[in-house]
């Protein structure tokens, strides 16, 4: 099968609840209790629903480093982590220009990012296409520690908005 065939699973993450400010700035705020708690439940939800990560695009924020270790302490096999600076403060058109870049032999890559950039991205990817409960309760909120898991067939370095399905949309609490 090449590559351009390939089924491939891209997992949307909003990092989980964090403490209202950080002494450092922005970029420095902490998860907060229940963030950890939220963070630990997506790695195990992850685990439950056997998705497997290949790669992980993860913003360089300290919220979005905490909620990937604790997602991988939590049960959910730990990937290739690649922090970039890009997916902070992302709009989902910068979002995807870094997705195109992703190993074109990973099969799920997961993007741990902010909002509004990754609920922009996962409306825009998916455009209504998939489960419609799924979009129902996008609709409503991606608040922290949500997960959209979507479904594309191609390469990643091809990926466009409306060419993906929304396979679930998950709030994660602990």
């Amino acid at each position: 099968m090449t590559s351009a065939a390939r089924d491939r699973v891209l997992v949307l993450l909003r990092h989980a609840k964090t403490e209202e400010s950080n002494p450092g700035g922005d970029h420095e705020r902490e998860l907060t209790g229940r963030g950890r708690r939220d963070a630990s439940a997506a790695g195990r939800w992850l685990h439950e629903h056997a998705i497997g990560i290949d790669e992980v695009l993860c913003s360089t924020s300290e919220r979005t480093r905490q909620t990937c270790e604790l997602v991988w302490e939590a049960g959910c096999p730990e990937a290739d982590v690649h922090h970039d600076r890009r997916i902070y403060d992302a709009s989902p058109e910068a979002l995807l220009d870094v997705v195109h870049e992703a190993d074109d032999d990973a099969d799920v890559v997961m993007v741990v990012g902010h909002a509004p950039g990754i609920p922009a991205l996962a409306e825009l990817l998916a455009d209504g296409e998939g489960s419609a409960e799924g979009h129902r309760a996008m609709a409503e909120g991606f608040p922290t520690c949500a997960l959209a898991v979507l479904h594309y067939a191609g390469r990643w370095s091809d990926l466009a908005f409306g060419d993906a399905v929304l396979e679930r949309f998950h709030v994660a609490r602990g």
